[in-house]
């Protein structure tokens, strides 16, 4: 049975599609842009997941007492953000597979892919600047806002990337949760959040609960996602299963069991090695295991889930909202069971 947030992730994920697909749609009559720059990103956005980052700006709007659309282009705003990281980002990794398919990078050349991620980086102000019905005044603060998104985001992006160029493999879990904190739970949870109770004109103590639940939610969920590529369910074998071991990536699992010195040699190897065989990739997950580096990443991840529940359990917010915001929280820890 569909938890709430599922549900309402169903119900709702039609509508920001249509928004988001309507950004490459009638944007010039010359088919050579629209054949490199239009369709690409258009295919991108099309071939997603369930919308979460921007349903739940919405749905911030609705919780502090505004309206549910009235917050489409701040949430359209942060997915078109989402784009342009996962589009640059799998050219930085040297990434195969993206939801399933073909890197963008391979499949219209490196060139082409990053031209696609700058105007989805355009579209974050620029979607937000062409919305008539906020007023300058809330365009200015979501703009801070979403500035202030990018720069976390690329803060984190410098950290892993500085990482893996200069080898590095001396990291503790306080450093791993600074990285992503920086580079995923921002985006992922605080930002939208924050957004759309500002959007929704919701107190400060209500944009600054929201923006916290959403930076502990976001912080589960990339935990989470990091478990699901090296333990998730045989749906998940067909997209990138275990491919963070392949890119060697400094996952909170990787760097706790770096911390144990009877494995630390060989899971360093591993991880400098970039193989793809699923022998040796089994052998990793099997010391993830031995050193309880999965067990403790999961502990951590529903830890932040407790965190962000009490946060808001005491902040006045529409009642069905709310809920909604309790069942996230729980469907972001539970994607493995």
């Amino acid at each position: 049975m569909k938890s709430p947030f599922a549900s309402f992730l169903d119900r709702h994920v039609d509508q920001i599609n249509r928004s988001l697909i309507a950004a490459f749609e009638n944007q010039t009559d010359n088919a050579d842009i629209n054949a490199y720059l239009y369709e690409p990103l258009a295919h991108f956005a099309k071939n997603a997941g369930k919308r979460h980052r921007p349903l739940i700006c919405m749905l911030a709007s609705l919780a502090v007492g505004g309206k549910f659309d009235d917050a489409i282009s701040a949430a359209a705003a942060i997915e078109h953000f989402q784009s342009a990281a996962l589009i640059h980002d799998d050219i930085a990794d040297h990434g195969k597979l993206r939801r399933g398919e073909p890197c963008m990078y391979l499949t219209n050349g490196e060139g082409i892919a990053v031209n696609c991620g700058d105007l989805a980086l355009s579209l974050v102000t620029g979607t937000v600047l062409n919305d008539s019905s906020l007023t300058d005044a809330k365009k200015i603060r979501l703009l801070g806002e979403l500035v202030d998104m990018t720069t976390r985001t690329i803060e984190g992006q410098a950290l892993d990337l500085g990482w893996v160029r200069d080898e590095r493999f001396d990291l503790t879990p306080e450093n791993y949760l600074t990285m992503a904190t920086l580079k995923t739970a921002h985006y992922s949870g605080g930002t939208p959040l924050a957004c759309g109770a500002i959007i929704g004109g919701g107190t400060d103590e209500q944009v600054e609960a929201l923006r916290s639940f959403g930076l502990d939610t976001g912080l589960a969920f990339q935990i989470q996602d990091d478990l699901l590529n090296l333990i998730g369910r045989e749906a998940t074998k067909t997209k990138d299963f275990r491919t963070d071991i392949t890119e060697g990536k400094r996952t909170l699992v990787a760097v706790h069991a770096l911390s144990d010195a009877r494995y630390h040699d060989e899971v360093e190897g591993i991880l400098r090695s970039g193989t793809e065989d699923p022998a040796r990739l089994a052998r990793a997950v099997e010391i993830f295991e031995k050193t309880g580096s999965i067990e403790f990443a999961r502990e951590h991840s529903f830890a932040l889930t407790r965190r962000a529940k009490e946060t808001l359990a005491g902040i006045e917010l529409d009642l069905h909202c709310k809920d909604l915001f309790m069942s996230m929280a729980d469907y972001f820890v539970e994607r493995l069971t």
